[in-house]
């Protein structure tokens, strides 16, 4: 990059970042969405939690590993980015030269984020979760960040009970979206939005078109749905779909296409995207057919199984399958 325009650059994203701490993160980098088009590739990205796995020094030279210029990035209350690990650095999005800071690296390296991770909880602590989504969406802003997963799931709330709560969160977090080219995606995680009958009752009652679906296309199956019942459900939400978490399981044959208990002998038989049951050429074809305009992120759950010398290879043959998907 010449040094003017680096310079430039810099220039720009500090009184960008500026413009976003003075107002209080409140929305002073507004900007109206784009009209998205069909890529010829999607980005193949990978959670930013399994990058010190690769064995690498740093968080960048993990990605350069593992042949990828995408990641999902956890952020916490705190705008915090911890899982991005460097031995000199620490990286921190709550003040305007910690997004400067950042933006310089992601700009060198030729590295995005993908969306931003928040592990919520909305019945627990709502004013905070709100607080913290309204210093996060301008920074996901300023740093080009389409997507920010989030989590819709009860802690202290009964399940039976949590649909209200989580229809009046999810209308609060999406008025802070409002305009802004940012969208939310509630990950199919857990008791709760593993229920496609939930998830329609949700997506109806907060009616906004901020609100999509980070598609973890392994958790229906978690869940306890048979296989061949996977594929209408994603071809059902295809087009809510805004970001995705890809990893599978292998069951053994006599208990795919049953009904199983949720979460049944999971540790045991997750098993990595090549090795798995889940059709991931049928899940991207799916996608495809809705134009799809995301990623397609590496969420794996089952290094534990294999030796830590071997883990940075399979995670190497995941992110090769989904290339060649991508």
């Amino acid at each position: 990059m010449h040094p003017t325009n680096a310079r430039s650059r810099r220039e720009f994203l500090q009184t960008t970042a500026g413009l976003v701490l003075a107002a209080g993160f409140t929305g002073a980098c507004s900007s109206v969405p784009r009209a998205a088009a069909e890529p010829k590739h999607w980005m193949v990205a990978c959670r930013d939690a399994h990058l010190k796995a690769t064995g690498q020094p740093d968080c960048w030279a993990a990605l350069k590993y593992l042949g990828i210029t995408g990641v999902e990035v956890d952020v916490t209350p705190e705008i915090l980015c911890p899982a991005l690990f460097h031995p000199a650095k620490q990286y921190s999005l709550a003040t305007p030269a910690g997004i400067d800071a950042l933006a310089g690296e992601l700009a060198a390296r030729g590295v995005t984020i993908t969306a931003f991770c928040m592990h919520n909880r909305f019945d627990d602590r709502l004013e905070e979760e709100i607080a913290w989504m309204r210093r996060l969406v301008p920074v996901a802003q300023a740093l080009n960040v389409k997507v920010i997963r989030i989590d819709v799931a009860p802690h202290k709330t009964p399940v039976d009970q949590f649909l209200p709560v989580a229809i009046k969160a999810c209308k609060a977090v999406c008025a802070i979206g409002e305009g802004r080219p940012v969208r939310y995606g509630i990950e199919n995680h857990s008791r709760f939005t593993n229920d496609p009958a939930v998830l329609d009752q949700l997506f109806a009652a907060v009616g906004s078109p901020q609100l999509g679906l980070t598609l973890d296309a392994l958790n229906f199956y978690w869940y306890g749905w048979p296989l061949e019942e996977l594929y209408g459900m994603y071809e059902k939400f295809a087009p809510r779909v805004v970001h995705t978490h890809c990893k599978s399981i292998g069951y053994p044959p006599d208990r795919r296409n049953v009904r199983r208990p949720m979460g049944w002998e999971y540790a045991k038989y997750a098993a990595p995207i090549y090795a798995g049951d889940i059709d991931y050429k049928r899940v991207v074809a799916i996608l495809r057919k809705a134009n799809y305009q995301g990623d397609l992120c590496l969420e794996n759950e089952c290094l534990k199984h294999f030796p830590p010398a071997d883990q940075p290879g399979v995670l190497r043959k995941e992110i090769e399958l989904l290339k060649s998907l991508a």
